[in-house]
């Protein structure tokens, strides 16, 4: 145990219960940059939930075209091609200007998932389900629970169980017998629409974010489970330096809320606590490394990671922080607005066309509807 980490947030998760009934899902969002087979679980999930799969894809192992032509008939696919940010009409977040070059993560996820909630709410979406292409759900019904809970709560989260899915610094703690739990996040994650008026900001954790309203914690419930599939969390330094900034973002604002206080108290004062409490959990576990049931190789490993965290938090101001969560506070009211003020449209083509940014072209998309009648007009084409 450290007295410098919180192993756990559960505690903050209410026991939800039983919904009163399951509900309907009105689409499965996966964003990926996996070959088109990674989403084969994904379609048969659609496919049992009556529900269509919107897979956003970019990068050079899928596209839109791959991804539609994944074979089974009954599956009705909306995949989109994100090949550029700036040619949609997403907001230009300040949390995204405010970070100097070396903190910016260099991903598209946050993008994806922001359009992800743009689309859903252009098109009359009410409830949709976030679903990493790791992941794997054993039992469609623990999503139409989750469906359901969303009648009281703004999002939930399936537990995941299979591998941990954590940070690079906890996945250390762990391997030198540190006691971690996984949170919910958005590799699994029911959200509901038309109240939850949140946004993913473009940095790690950007689905703890997601959670939180300006206070404190939106309402959230975990149910059902899920396995995350293997991966290597120490394959290359540069994924430890990548997450640093954003885990100690998330860690640090958790840290108040576990201790029953709120976001107003995110300022200097806390982050330079926090900092020196992080550098020191760091440190804790490389003086723990050697003892560490670990083969050489592996420790090796380890070490190269921790370190490259630790240079990079080395990096990090109070002061930084502090204005990061200023203007995610200030972003959520942008967000707000835009989103208020987007129009409806009958079909997904039309609703990419006014997502566009004028002077850029609509976002390339490939469509495949169900051979039986659509239940509603608005997921045509």
């Amino acid at each position: 145990m450290s007295s410098d980490h919180h192993a756990s947030h559960r505690h903050l998760l209410p026991s939800a219960g039983a919904p009163a009934s399951h509900a309907r899902i009105d689409a499965i969002v996966v964003p990926t940059a996996r070959p088109s087979l990674y989403l084969q679980h994904a379609v048969r999930l659609s496919v049992e939930l009556g529900c269509p799969l919107v897979a956003l894809c970019s990068g050079k192992w899928t596209d839109a075209a791959r991804v539609r032509a994944l074979a089974d008939p009954e599956a009705e696919i909306i995949a989109i091609d994100l090949t550029s940010v700036e040619s949609l009409i997403l907001p230009r977040f300040e949390t995204s200007s405010v970070l100097p070059a070396v903190f910016r993560r260099g991903t598209d996820t946050a993008a994806k998932r922001n359009l992800a909630l743009a689309l859903a709410r252009v098109l009359g979406w009410e409830r949709i389900v976030f679903l990493d292409d790791d992941i794997e759900v054993g039992a469609p019904d623990d999503l139409r629970q989750a469906a359901g809970l969303l009648d009281d709560f703004d999002a939930v989260g399936l537990s995941i169980g299979g591998f941990p899915d954590n940070s690079v610094v906890c996945h250390a703690y762990r391997a030198v017998g540190g006691e971690q739990e996984s949170f919910i996040g958005g590799g699994a994650l029911a959200v509901e629409i038309s109240r939850n008026i949140s946004f993913f900001p473009d940095i790690y954790n950007e689905d703890w974010f997601y959670m939180l309203e300006s206070d404190g914690l939106r309402p959230l419930a975990v149910t059902g489970q899920v396995r995350q599939a293997p991966y290597d969390p120490f394959r290359t330094p540069d994924r430890a330096r990548k997450e640093e900034f954003g885990d100690v973002l998330a860690e640090g604002i958790f840290w108040l809320l576990d201790e029953g206080r709120t976001i107003d108290e995110a300022h200097d004062p806390h982050w330079t606590e926090f900092l020196a409490r992080r550098r020191r959990f760091i440190l804790g576990i490389l003086d723990r490394l050697p003892g560490a049931n670990l083969g050489h190789g592996e420790r090796r490993r380890v070490e190269e990671a921790l370190r490259a965290s630790l240079g990079r938090l080395m990096l990090i101001r109070p002061d930084l922080c502090s204005r990061y969560v200023d203007a995610w506070r200030s972003d959520l009211k942008v967000w707000r607005d835009f989103v208020e003020c987007l129009p409806r449209a009958g079909s997904v083509r039309q609703a990419l066309r006014l997502l566009a940014r004028p002077g850029h072209p609509a976002t390339n998309v490939h469509l495949r509807t169900r051979k039986r009648a659509l239940g509603s007009a608005r997921r045509g084409d």
